[in-house]
């Protein structure tokens, strides 16, 4: 590949401008920086269309599941930040994912560990090995 550049002669002459001139070389540095993020930038916002026909439309279609998991991470990240609104101490958060537990919507119990699935099926065999005696 360098090849390509070692024979370019326009490639030598940027070079040797960008090595001797330090006015072309911020401005080469900017329309290589600037240019590509104008670009970008214009691509974005014709993309990103604001239609509401549209966005309705895309919810109508949307699978159940995608549904729920929006409604759900809305209203955690509604809690969240009403918490951070309150200046709520929400380090108890991070303990209980340490320990593998999860958070209740319970106002004053936070905390509730998860269930573990080996304890309930044992205590399910016993309760059915008890009612057949």
């Amino acid at each position: 590949m360098s090849i390509l550049w070692e024979k370019s002669e326009t490639w030598r002459w940027i070079v040797r401008q960008t090595r001797d001139s330090k006015p072309f070389f911020v401005t080469f540095a900017t329309l290589c920086g600037v240019v590509p993020g104008v670009i970008g930038y214009c691509v974005m916002q014709m993309t990103n269309t604001q239609n509401p026909q549209l966005e309705s439309r895309l919810r109508q279609n949307a699978r159940p599941d995608s549904l729920m998991m929006g409604k759900v991470n809305q209203e955690r990240l509604a809690e969240y930040l009403g918490e951070l609104q309150r200046k709520e101490d929400t380090n108890d958060r991070y303990v209980a994912a340490l320990r593998g537990e999860t958070l209740t919507r319970k106002p004053y119990v936070r905390i509730q560990p998860i269930p573990k699935e080996s304890n309930t099926k044992v205590d399910r065999e016993q309760k059915i090995s008890e009612g057949q005696k």
